[in-house]
């Protein structure tokens, strides 16, 4: 964005938890933004489908627009913030409209950027203006920005953390208050951790996916893969797996992962069972932590809080401060034609050590059943541990494996969901390192 002296005019598309956040803070900040960058900013505009709605801040009706197309009639925009959060839809229609009307965007929308991404940062550098993400993951900490600038002399191969402050939140309080997953969900909601209504993308691991997209994106200078991979939840943990894990040493934690394996690009988020004595095993609550690692520089850790209005507000107005310093910024830290697609790891040679709990019809011969069909498939067990319960005459069984292929356990696990003996199909939760 060029040199402007006059006052920056700004628009807020979407009056959610964080919109209405970031519409207040944007207020009460005025004087302090203004004595750290030198520009003064106005909020002009505000859009969203109810201007009756109750909201927690008060906003201005004067200048509210249920239509957001027609701010760009009636206002002349410097910087718009996207808010509405949809990957499609009315999300991708106004950051383009925006863009090509030379209107700097600046948005905390993941699902937007891990799916369309590409495109938009090519319209902004095609109109010279700035497309900024840094609220999209990883809540209030600035890992985006650290890699694009801290970290840009650096060959970063992996990059790895939790990436969603709900499903970490909801695992922590599982463990420490010995609830079940239901009822810290519910607790999650009362506090503004999860959405109230449909919590959906947070426990399906979707929302952690959308982020570790856009993070290989910028780790490695690649296009936005499109590839299938795995993408699993938290939604089946039950506390029975959290009490076992504790009993033997380790805690449950949604990780998204992202890494150059020979040249390919391997991402995946699902749960795993991580040592308490490790760094990412003591990272507790809606705390996220980002973990890359690269040459020269080796292993880098930013951890922050991850869910709630306050810290993305807080990445939001780091962006608004990086665009009124005049700095204009490739989206994805290099040029869009410089960046490459990369070939994707076949997810049938990921290899974990893997924790898996039966609940089995207590009678003789069900442990040889499963251990001989582990066997089968070259997948050796390291630990058993068998719980009885000979009032209701079932048992639960549970094996860790040594390393073994997505494939292999594939393959070898279908089998029981048809065994009459196996009274619940197995949970699954791999061993991460």
């Amino acid at each position: 964005m060029t040199k402007i002296n006059r006052t920056i005019e700004i628009a807020i598309v979407g009056l959610g938890q964080v919109g209405i956040y970031l519409y207040n803070e944007l207020n009460i900040k005025k004087n302090e933004i203004e004595k750290k960058t030198g520009k003064k900013i106005r909020i002009v505009a505000i859009s969203a489908k109810n201007k009756n709605k109750k909201r927690r801040f008060n906003i201005s009706k004067k200048i509210f627009y249920t239509d957001p197309f027609k701010i760009f009639k009636n206002r002349r925009i410097d910087i718009l913030f996207e808010c509405i959060g949809l990957s499609d839809g009315i999300s991708k229609k106004i950051v383009e409209t925006a863009l090509r009307n030379k209107i700097n965007v600046i948005t905390p929308n993941k699902a937007l950027i891990a799916k369309h991404g590409d495109h938009l940062a090519k319209l902004a550098e095609k109109n010279k203006v700035n497309l900024e993400f840094e609220a999209s993951v990883g809540g209030g900490i600035p890992i985006l920005r650290t890699i694009k600038e801290g970290l840009a002399t650096n060959r970063i191969n992996k990059v790895y953390g939790i990436l969603n402050g709900t499903t970490n939140y909801i695992l922590s309080e599982m463990e420490n208050n010995n609830e079940t997953f239901e009822k810290v969900l519910q607790k999650a909601q009362k506090l503004g951790y999860a959405e109230p209504g449909n919590p959906k993308l947070d426990l399906n691991g979707f929302d952690a996916f959308a982020k570790i997209r856009i993070l290989s994106a910028l780790s490695f200078n690649t296009k936005i893969s499109k590839a299938n991979c795995i993408m699993e939840g938290i939604e089946n943990i039950k506390l029975e797996d959290i009490k076992i894990a504790s009993q033997l040493g380790l805690r449950v934690k949604l990780l998204g992962i992202s890494q150059i394996i020979s040249g390919q690009l391997f991402e995946t988020v699902h749960p795993c069972l991580v040592s308490k004595n490790t760094y990412i095993g003591n990272v507790n609550g809606v705390m996220n932590a980002v973990i890359t690692e690269g040459n020269p520089v080796g292993e880098s850790i930013l951890q922050g809080e991850g869910a709630g209005p306050g810290p993305t507000s807080s990445s939001l107005l780091s962006d608004l401060l990086s665009i009124l310093r005049g700095n204009i910024k490739y989206p994805f830290g290099i040029s869009s034609i410089k960046r490459k697609s990369i070939k994707s790891f076949n997810n049938d040679h990921y290899a974990n050590s893997l924790y898996l709990r039966f609940q089995v019809k207590d009678k003789q011969g069900v442990l040889s059943l499963i251990t001989n069909r582990l066997a089968k498939y070259k997948i050796s067990v390291k630990r058993i541990i068998q719980t009885p319960d000979k009032k209701n005459k079932k048992a639960t069984i549970v094996i860790i494996t040594h390393k073994t292929t997505e494939i292999n356990a594939k393959n070898c696990l279908s089998v029981f969901r048809k065994n009459h003996k196996i009274l619940k199909f197995l949970t699954l939760i791999r061993l991460y390192n």
